[in-house]
């Protein structure tokens, strides 16, 4: 069956998977420093050692208009209304109407790229969900909770709140295959789309933000579908690293509540 625009319901996101068993990935604690013996009354005190500056990254991590940008249920959108500016529609097969698929231009190019080269390697792609405004997340976010009569720990694991959410930065989209197979749940993974997503991406730049096993410090459960632009030397860098996570690459703490 084709998928035409349109046809995914809106908000498009999925009832959570049940609780994943397998052990989340965890950044390791920094082991606490060892008391040293009191200096001698007599000895000289020693300067303290240098404050290391913060790597000239950080600011970016924060920046709403960089790609490096970290969002999570601990690090909210500044300002938490932003509005990404330049947004275009790629140039792909959309499983949603035109205005739910609109991207950052950066991020919009490497879609049409990949989708392009996941073509000619005979995987046909669609884009299910780009953009979504503030507004459109608080309606989403309501969505769910409605939809599990209220209970939001069970709508946190699978919508962020608004101001909170990766897709109102213009960077994230949700993909799946042409004919609609498995779009949006957990069985994404296993189509044709899922397995070429996951081994070429991050050619393009991209990474999967919410890894399987990773919902302890992502916040979020596994999400097959879901890819973040974080551009071409971000994403190789991770992948040759082996690093799942935008939080553990940056050794950020983990975030999964608010």
């Amino acid at each position: 069956m084709s998928q035409t625009p349109g046809t995914i319901p809106a908000p498009g996101q999925r009832a959570p998977a049940p609780v994943e068993t397998s052990a989340p990935s965890v950044i390791p604690e920094t082991p606490p420093a060892q008391p040293t013996a009191a200096p001698s009354v007599a000895a000289s005190p020693s300067p303290p050692p240098p404050v290391a500056a913060p790597p000239a990254e950080a600011a970016e991590l924060g920046d709403p208009t960089s790609v490096s940008v970290v969002v999570n249920k601990q690090r909210p959108l500044n300002p938490i209304d932003y509005f990404p500016s330049g947004l275009v529609l790629p140039a792909v097969p959309l499983a949603v109407a035109e205005p739910n698929a609109l991207l950052r231009g950066d991020t919009a190019a490497a879609v049409e790229e990949m989708f392009a080269t996941a073509a000619n390697d005979g995987v046909s792609l669609t884009l299910v969900s780009g953009y979504r405004s503030f507004q459109d997340q608080v309606s989403t976010y309501e969505h769910w909770v409605a939809q599990y009569g209220g209970d939001t720990a069970a709508a946190d694991r699978i919508s962020a709140r608004a101001g909170f959410s990766e897709h109102q930065t213009g960077l994230a989209f949700d993909v799946g295959q042409d004919d609609g197979a498995c779009t949006l749940s957990s069985c994404f993974a296993d189509t044709a789309a899922g397995q070429w997503m996951a081994a070429n991406a991050h050619r393009f730049g991209f990474i999967l933000r919410y890894p399987l096993g990773a919902e302890g410090i992502t916040g979020f459960s596994g999400e097959a579908w879901h890819y973040r632009y974080v551009g071409v030397e971000l994403a190789q860098a991770m992948r040759k690293d082996g690093v799942a996570t935008l939080e553990e690459y940056f050794n950020l703490p983990p975030a999964p509540g608010y």
